[in-house]
C-alpha cells in the first residue's frame, strides 16, 4: 500500500467518524428536512466516486485495480440510490403540506 493510499484510508476513516458524531446529535424531527437539503452534497459524492472510479485507471495495479474499480463502482450505485431515495422523501414531504384538493388534482395529472 503505497503513500497515498494510507492518506486516503486516514481521511475516510476520520470523515466517517466525524459524519457519524454529527448525525447522531440531530434530533430525529430534523432528519427529513435536513436529509431534503442535502440532496445538493450527495451530488457532490457522486462526483468524487466517479473521479476516484477514474483514478484507479491511471494508479492502481494489477489485482487491486479491479478491486478499486468494482469498489468505486459500488460506491457510485449507492450515491446514485441516495440521491434519488432524498428526492423521492422530499416529495413525499412537500406534499403532507399540500391541500386535499391540490393533492387530487396532482394524482389526477400523474
Amino acid at each position: 500500500m503505497s503513500t497515498f493510499q494510507i492518506i486516503l484510508l486516514i481521511i475516510f476513516i476520520v470523515s466517517a467518524l466525524v459524519g457519524y458524531k454529527i448525525i447522531n446529535r440531530v434530533p430525529s424531527l430534523l432528519h427529513t428536512p435536513l436529509m431534503s437539503g442535502m440532496n445538493a452534497f450527495s451530488g457532490i459524492t457522486i462526483l468524487g466516486c466517479l473521479s476516484a472510479t477514474a483514478a484507479t485507471g491511471v494508479l492502481g495495479e494489477g489485482n487491486i485495480n479491479w478491486l478499486a474499480r468494482i469498489l468505486g463502482y459500488i460506491a457510485i450505485i449507492l450515491a446514485m440510490l441516495n440521491v434519488v431515495g432524498g428526492f423521492g422523501v422530499t416529495h413525499r414531504m412537500l406534499q403532507m403540506f399540500q391541500s386535499q384538493k391540490e393533492h387530487k388534482n396532482e394524482e389526477e395529472r400523474e
